[in-house]
């Protein structure tokens, strides 16, 4: 038993180290364990300064994880309104919302959006519902290099058996548990 209430996460590390993120009710949303968390930005190493989105956001865990450690700014992209209600709480809670910036609409939408407006990331987190991968991986894959500065790192995670890259060589691609994660550095070619 963690003493911790049900229905919360905590913030792994940084300046909101310790502090608690609520989860949605319900089965929909499924928060990066802590565990799995602290494995990725132990992977990424510093992150301070960085721009990054976080698509499928549910509670907020990975981007605010991020801002707790020092990344610049926070595009979070959820489409259910119970959810993103959730999500905007938890920013408020860490007083996230000067970096912070919530679009509720599809992923698809939002990420066609960034792009059109010039938008750029450092650091992109891809959690959505498992059996979606495939689909967001062909949607994605096209427009990375309009979305992600020079050497842009994308964290996907995908249940055990998913095998996801947008074209690239994974630079980590580790199992914990029932979850997969797998990072992917985009390396422009110069024409």
């Amino acid at each position: 038993m963690s003493g911790r209430p049900p229905g919360t996460v905590r913030i792994v590390a940084g300046g909101r180290r310790g502090r608690r993120l609520k989860v949605p009710a319900g089965g929909g949303v499924r928060p990066t364990s802590e565990m799995v968390r602290e494995a990725v930005f132990n992977v990424l190493g510093p992150v301070g300064g960085l721009a990054v989105l976080d698509l499928f956001a549910g509670s907020g865990a990975l981007g605010l994880e991020a801002l707790s450690r020092g990344a610049s700014k926070c595009v979070f992209v959820e489409d259910d309104p119970a959810v993103t209600h959730v999500l905007r709480e938890n920013i408020a809670a860490l007083e996230y919302e000067p970096v912070s910036r919530v679009i509720m609409t599809d992923f698809r939408r939002a990420v066609d959006g960034l792009v059109r407006a010039g938008q750029g990331f450092d650091l992109l987190f891809v959690d959505p519902p498992y059996r979606m991968l495939a689909e967001v991986e062909v949607t994605l894959s096209p427009l990375l290099s309009q979305l992600l500065s020079e050497y842009g790192v994308v964290v996907t995670e995908g249940d055990r058996s998913s095998q996801v890259s947008f074209g690239q060589t994974p630079v980590f691609d580790r199992t914990y548990g029932e979850t997969k994660i797998t990072m992917v550095r985009m390396r422009r070619s110069i024409r």
